[in-house]
C-alpha cells in the first residue's frame, strides 16, 4: 500500500522537517501498529514505557534449546558486552556498539557488563562496571545497583569485582557451576582480567551446540522485538520520504546521506544499523558501494539502501528514484521489473515457504522482463536462460536475509560454499517460519564488472546477450527495492511504508524540486 491511500504524500514533501506530524498522523496508526500514537518524535512509544526488554524469557529460551543437545548438568551462561575501544595515539574512543549475543541475553547496553544465567534455577545475573571515581569526574555517575535492577529484566546486580568473591566461595551457587558456556574469549578476557586465570578450565567458549542455540532463538521475534521494529521501519519511512523530498539541498551523494541521517537523529535513532549505501547514476549498480561522496548532478537515478537502528535493533530499506523527478524510459522499465520481482514473491510469503523457490522466481520474473526489453535474445526460452546462470550477472545477490539486531541477522542458515551461483549468496535456506522478520530486497543491475565476470567469460551466456540492447540500459546502474517484512500466522506484514509506487515517487521528488534552496533547514 502506497502513501497515497494514507496520507497526501505532496503535503508531506512540502514539509520535510516536519516529523511531528508525521509521527501524529495516520501513518502511525494504520501502518504501524503501535499501541498508542507518539505524540512527539522523540517520544518512547507507549509499548516500551509498559514492557521491559524480556532478557529472561531469551535466556530461557535459548537455555531451553541448548539442553536438547548438552546433557552435562549445572552449567550456566557466562556472556560478556562490548567494552570501550580507545584509539590509538589519541584521547578519544572508537564509537561503541554494544555486542548483539550480549544484547539479546541482557537488554543491557552498558560497556564493560556482563551477564551470568544459571540454568538449572533460571536465574539471571547482571554484572555492571565498578565505579571509577576518575570517570565519575569527567562522565557523572554510572547507573547504581538498586537503578539497573528496576530498569533491567534481571533477578539480581552485582558489580564485576563481586564476580570473584562469589565464583571461589564454596557456598555460592556461581562456585558450583560446573562449566560456563560464553560467547567471546576477548570480551571476557577484557573484563574479567585476572578472574580469568582461575576460571580458565571453567569457561567454554565457541561451542557450536550454544552458538546454534543463541541463533536459532534470534532467528524467531517476540512480541517486544517486533514492536521494536515497526517503531524502527517507521523511523526510516520518514527517512526516506525526507530524502526524496529534499533534492534542491542534496547536490551530493553524501548530502543524500546527511538528509538520512539528520531525520533519523530528530526522531530519537542515534545510530544507523549499517553503513548507508547513496549512490547515482552508473554507481547504483555497485551493491555495497561504500564512497558516498560523488556528486548527483547530471545523472538521473539516486539509489539509496539505508536504515536507522533504535534501541540496537535496525531496519534496512533501499528506495530509489529519479534526480529530474521523472523516470526515463528505460529507468522506468527496469523499476517496475523489480517492483514485480518483489510484489509476486511477497504475496507468496507466509511459513511453510521456500525461501529458494522464492528466489528462483524472482529470477525468471527478471528473464522475462529483460526478454521482453530485448536485453535476452527472444530465440532462448526462460528455462534455458535460467539454466545458464547468465541472469546472476543482473541480479547476483539473495531474495533477501533475516534481519534484526544486525542487519544480516543469524538463524538463516546461508551456504556460502555452495558452488552454483544462483544460490551462493542466499543468506537464508531455511523454509520462512512465523515471527521471522526478513528482507524482501530483488535488484537489477548493469555492471560492467558483473557484465565481465558473468557474462563475457562465458560464450554460451554471452550468446543468449543482446549487447547493442544492454548498452542503452547502462547509465541506469541499477534499481533495488526493499522492505522490511514480518513473517506472521496468516501470512506477512509489511513493515514498511514509505512508497515504492513509481507514480507516487515522481510527484514526491517533483514536489520537492519546486522548492527553493531556502524554504530548507540548511545553512550549507
Amino acid at each position: 500500500m502506497g502513501f497515497s491511500n494514507l496520507v497526501n504524500p505532496i503535503s508531506i514533501a512540502a514539509a520535510t522537517s516536519a516529523v511531528g506530524y508525521w509521527t501524529s498522523s495516520k501513518l502511525t496508526q494504520k501502518a504501524h501498529k503501535m499501541s498508542e500514537k507518539v505524540n512527539s518524535p522523540l517520544e518512547v512509544p507507549q509499548y516500551f514505557k509498559d514492557h521491559k526488554y524480556p532478557a529472561k524469557e531469551h535466556n530461557k529460551r535459548v537455555s531451553d534449546k541448548f539442553v536438547e543437545t548438552c546433557k552435562e548438568s549445572n552449567v550456566g551462561f557466562l556472556v560478556p558486552g562490548e567494552s570501550v575501544e580507545p584509539r590509538k595515539y589519541c584521547d578519544t574512543t572508537k564509537p561503541f556498539r554494544q555486542d548483539r549475543y550480549y544484547y539479546y541475553l541482557s537488554g543491557c547496553d552498558i560497556p564493560g557488563s556482563f551477564t551470568v544465567y544459571l540454568l538449572e534455577q533460571s536465574k539471571l545475573l547482571l554484572f555492571l562496571p565498578d565505579v571509577d571515581e576518575e570517570d565519575v569526574m569527567w562522565s557523572g555517575m554510572p547507573l547504581s545497583l538498586e537503578e539497573a535492577k528496576e530498569q533491567y529484566d534481571v533477578d539480581e546486580v552485582y558489580y564485576v569485582s563481586d564476580f570473584h568473591t562469589m565464583a571461589t566461595d564454596p557456598h555460592n551457587v556461581l562456585y558450583k557451576i560446573n562449566h560456563f558456556y560464553s560467547t567471546d574469549k576477548d570480551y571476557c578476557e577484557t573484563i574479567l582480567k585476572q578472574d580469568m586465570q582461575c576460571l580458565r578450565e571453567t569457561i567454554i567458549f565457541g561451542d557450536e551446540g550454544f552458538f546454534n542455540s543463541l541463533d536459532s532463538a534470534r532467528l524467531i521475534k517476540d512480541e517486544y522485538e517486533i514492536e521494536t521494529l515497526r517503531h524502527v521501519a517507521h523511523i526510516s519511512d520518514i527517512n526516506h520520504m525526507a530524502v526524496m523530498s529534499a533534492l534542491p539541498i542534496e547536490r551530493n551523494e553524501l548530502q543524500v546521506q546527511a538528509e538520512f541521517e539528520y531525520h533519523s537523529m530528530r526522531q530519537g535513532a542515534k545510530s544507523l544499523g549499517y553503513d548507508p549505501i547513496c549512490c547515482s547514476g552508473p554507481a547504483c549498480g555497485t551493491l555495497h558501494y561504500v564512497k558516498n561522496d560523488q556528486d548527483i548532478e547530471n545523472k538521473h537515478s539516486v539509489l539509496i539502501d539505508a536504515g536507522s537502528e533504535w534501541n540496537n535493533y535496525t531496519s534496512d530499506v533501499t528506495r530509489c528514484f529519479p534526480i529530474d523527478g521523472k523516470f526515463t524510459k528505460e529507468h522506468r522499465a527496469i523499476y517496475e521489473t523489480v517492483l514485480d520481482m518483489q510484489s509476486t514473491t511477497m504475496k507468496l510469503m507466509r511459513p511453510g515457504a521456500s525461501w529458494e523457490k522464492l528466489h528462483l522466481l524472482s529470477h525468471k520474473i527478471l528473464i522475462n522482463h529483460l526478454l521482453e526489453l530485448g536485453i535476452f535474445k527472444k530465440e532462448f526460452p526462460v528455462d534455458e536462460i535460467l539454466e545458464s546462470r547468465v541472469s546472476c550477472a543482473f541480479y547476483p545477490h539473495g531474495l533477501g536475509h533475516s534481519m534484526g539486531l544486525d542487519v544480516h541477522d543469524v538463524g538463516g542458515q546461508p551456504n556460502y560454499d555452495d558452488k552454483d551461483p544462483l544460490f551462493k549468496y542466499l543468506r537464508i535456506r531455511i523454509p520462512l517460519q512465523a515471527g521471522m522478520v526478513v528482507t524482501n530486497e530483488p535488484g537489477c543491475y548493469f555492471n560492467k564488472f558483473l557484465i565481465e565476470e558473468y557474462i563475457n567469460k562465458f560464450p554460451k551466456r554471452a550468446a543468449m546477450v543482446n549487447f547493442d540492447v544492454l548498452e542503452k540500459y547502462m547509465y541506469i546502474g541499477g534499481v533495488r527495492i526493499e522492505d522490511d517484512v514480518l513473517i506472521t500466522k496468516e501470512g506477512f506484514e509489511n513493515l514498511t511504508g514509505v512508497t515504492s509506487d513509481p507514480d507516487e515517487i515522481e510527484k514526491i521528488v517533483s514536489e520537492g524540486l519546486k522548492k527553493k534552496r531556502s524554504d530548507f533547514h540548511a545553512l550549507v
